[in-house]
């Protein structure tokens, strides 16, 4: 009779933080950075320490994901609303006082130099699917409203930093939770028409449209010149086309096969501009060519379906939204650097995930996953 109520051991005690986690989603993102860890190696090889800190960083992503995970998604609720004021006043304060780099002033100094942009990546959509939830049963067309004008805030303030790329990863998670509540197509259709009617129209007359001396008002400069460079990178091939052009090289000569591993010229030689961070695609193309490409396409398409089979799944709406949100956050990582680096999408700032170089945005990679460990744990703890 007394051994029950024997103290269980410290083993007993710890180990269901270590059980729970989503099984197939933990195989596609191991794989996937151990694709990340073979590249890098490649690609950085030149650089030094560039493969320990990423190693570095993937650990530090590890740590936060396991951290994280053990969050009930309600507690996750609870800091949605005081995360997103937070990043917006640090948006406000970048632009009030921001550090200024190469024309864009992204950086606030507070004794440590950090990017409060990146934030707002995760605080988006926990913003709004908490919006969404605390509406539940009773939505309006005037919620819907409420809920773009959160997302327009910090993505305004954003663009005007200028980050395209980060205000488009915004945008993405945050338009992908307004449209998982519910969003009618009716409303979706015709701007997404009218967007393929203006890329066409672009497209027709681009001569016209990117001729010297014109400027179109809704863009900046820079801005305009990368739309006209991924229409034709040959008009400027050592300028302003010169990355598109050596990604599109690099892409194209590993063949079916790929050069093999530490085998890459274009690589090696030092052609591929930002070959560990933004182009990591095209280094990793010329080594492992078309099938190599193929394989690491499917981890990243498995890792968003396994994302959104937890959000189908998910006991409430917050956690539906959110575990949604993050799926089409890295299919926008994936999809958008891949389309840049092979000259379907302008140039802009977005990293490969678990493949590319960064400490900040593998924290942020890191902070997803575990909400979609802590999500996936709450369903089968409903469901037990």
């Amino acid at each position: 009779m007394a051994a029950v109520f024997d103290k269980p051991s410290l083993w007993r005690r710890i180990l269901p933080l270590f059980t729970g986690f989503d099984g197939l989603l933990l195989f596609a993102v191991v794989a996937l950075a151990a694709a990340g860890l073979l590249t890098m190696y490649s690609s950085g090889f030149d650089h030094g320490t560039r493969f320990e800190s990423h190693g570095r960083n993937m650990l530090l992503a590890a740590g936060i994901m396991f951290v994280v995970a053990q969050v009930p998604p309600q507690r996750l609720m609870a800091v949605a609303v005081p995360l997103y004021v937070l990043g917006v006043a640090l948006l406000v304060a970048v632009a009030l006082f921001g550090i200024t780099r190469k024309g864009a002033t992204r950086w606030l100094n507070l004794g440590i130099t950090i990017q409060p942009s990146e934030i707002l990546k995760i605080a988006m959509p926990l913003m709004l699917a908490w919006w969404f939830q605390k509406r539940e049963g009773q939505l309006r067309p005037l919620d819907y409203v409420v809920g773009a004008v959160l997302l327009a805030i910090p993505v305004g303030l954003i663009m005007k930093q200028p980050d395209l790329g980060t205000s488009l990863l915004v945008l993405a998670a945050g338009l992908s939770v307004i449209f998982f509540a519910g969003l009618s197509w009716r409303l979706v259709l015709p701007p997404v028409l009218i967007a393929v009617i203006g890329i066409g129209l672009l497209v027709l007359f681009q001569s016209d449209l990117c001729a010297d001396g014109v400027r179109w008002v809704v863009l900046r400069d820079y801005q305009q010149q990368r739309i006209c460079t991924l229409l034709d990178p040959a008009k400027d091939p050592l300028g302003k086309g010169f990355h598109i052009i050596q990604g599109m090289i690099a892409i194209g000569s590993g063949g079916v096969w790929g050069k093999g591993f530490m085998q890459g010229t274009q690589t090696h030689l030092e052609f591929i501009p930002e070959r560990t961070t933004d182009f990591i695609f095209a280094a990793y193309s010329e080594e492992f060519g078309l099938i190599g490409n193929l394989l690491l396409i499917g981890g990243f398409i498995f890792l968003v379906l396994r994302a959104l089979s937890i959000a189908l799944d998910a006991p409430t709406l917050f956690s539906r939204l959110l575990a949604g949100a993050l799926a089409m956050m890295f299919f926008s990582y994936a999809f958008v650097n891949m389309g840049m680096v092979s000259g379907i999408l302008p140039v802009v700032g977005v990293p490969l995930p678990f493949i590319s170089y960064g400490g900040t945005a593998m924290v942020t990679l890191g902070l997803a996953l575990g909400m979609l460990m802590s999500i996936g744990k709450a369903k089968r703890l409903v469901q037990s």
